[in-house]
């Protein structure tokens, strides 16, 4: 499904480097889709991440087993964009560009997990996001929220409780949000194909296929 396909509604963003995707991924986009009411949760592989090394598997391989993962479920798409632009993979540049294509009256959340929350002052114009989307917070099991500091001040300001509001308004909210905890990771993924072993059923049959046939991991 074409990233500019989907109804009216509110519009997803899941970044990540998907390195690679898995079904730890794939439940908790659905699951979004499904809570939130989502019209689209666009899966947007990180070409160059801001915070870490670039990954060894090229952003291309890491798209198209993105692109092979949700072939199939129209809810779901895969955004190439960042693959598309120079630099460093800021989130603030492509929820700049998303907002510019869906116009200002439409909902836009960025998901991301509580890991990212905590760290989003090192984020690049991080205290812009919110002029431009929602952020959504995907709560894990162990996580917890700091209880004071600037990052505490920013959640407690903009915070709700009430999923509708991302319908009714355009940005400016944090919603957390609880899914189902699947401990699938894909550092372990990666290591088990390194060791020679199988991670069939931690990741779909036609990305399994891909990262043999590119040998990928190895």
């Amino acid at each position: 499904m074409s990233p500019n396909a989907a109804p009216q509604g509110p519009v997803g963003v899941f970044g990540g480097t998907f390195n690679p995707v898995h079904y730890g991924h794939l439940r908790s986009a659905l699951e979004l889709v499904e809570h939130l009411q989502l019209s689209q949760l666009r899966l947007m592989p990180c070409a160059v991440p801001p915070h870490r090394g670039e990954p060894e598997c090229a952003a291309e391989h890491r798209a198209a087993m993105v692109e092979l993962a949700v072939a199939g479920e129209p809810s779901l798409a895969c955004d190439r964009r960042e693959l598309m632009r120079p630099g460093k993979s800021y989130s603030v540049l492509s929820l700049e560009e998303i907002r510019g294509e869906l116009g200002s009256g439409r909902g836009l959340c960025l998901v991301m997990g509580c890991d990212a929350l905590l760290g989003i002052t090192d984020w690049h114009r991080w205290q812009e996001l919110l002029d431009l989307a929602h952020i959504v917070v995907i709560a894990r099991p162990g996580w917890t929220f700091p209880a004071s500091g600037e990052v505490a001040d920013w959640l407690q300001a903009h915070r709700l409780d009430d999923r509708r509001e991302l319908h009714r308004r355009a940005c400016g909210s944090i919603l957390v949000e609880e899914l189902r905890p699947l401990a699938i990771s894909s550092t372990e993924i990666r290591d088990m194909l390194a060791a020679g072993r199988s991670p069939r059923y931690l990741v779909p049959e036609p990305v399994l296929d891909y990262i043999h046939t590119h040998s990928l991991y190895g």
